[in-house]
């Protein structure tokens, strides 16, 4: 297979919502046979949490869906942009950090909200960060990446991003 279509997740500190849409996009791909056809990985814009597992929390919502997951977060660097084809920011300052670390309109053309792609939201629309609140609102942003992700698989697929 050719080189894969590189995707990179990023969220604030890169230990709730960006690794989780990370393996959850690629789970779906790989469910869809699409193995290899595409590559993914997380950041966050904060450094914060550099080196850390994913939240715990999240990981125990995703188990119960039977996706288990590790890594370790880092830093968004202005080096990732040449290194991936999207850039999926999970919020609307997040996409705007991004947006003002881009050194050209090439950078700024791959730079997209997670949500544009979630069909039960508005395209602004942000996934919420869970971390502060309950047990309850990881569950709903699952949810929400998990329809967020499986939009964007379908629209790679028709040739729309």
């Amino acid at each position: 297979m050719s080189n894969p279509k590189r995707l990179l997740f990023v969220c604030l500190g890169n230990i709730v919502r960006s690794p989780l849409a990370e393996h959850l996009f690629l789970r779906r791909a790989a469910e869809a046979g699409l193995d290899g056809k595409y590559a993914a990985e997380s950041a966050g814009i904060a450094n914060w949490h550099a080196g850390e597992e994913p939240d715990p929390r999240m990981r125990r919502v995703a188990a119960a869906r039977g996706l288990i997951y590790t890594g370790s977060a880092r830093q968004f660097r202005i080096r990732d942009f040449p290194r991936y084809d999207l850039i999926l920011g999970m919020d609307s300052d997040n996409r705007a950090a991004l947006l003002s670390l881009a050194r050209s309109d090439a950078d700024r053309a791959k730079v997209h909200l997670l949500r544009e792609f979630d069909p039960q939201a508005a395209s602004d629309a942000s996934v919420p960060d869970p971390y502060y609140d309950g047990i309850n609102s990881f569950e709903d942003t699952y949810q929400i990446i998990e329809r967020s992700v499986q939009g964007l698989l379908e629209a790679l697929e028709r040739g729309q991003i």
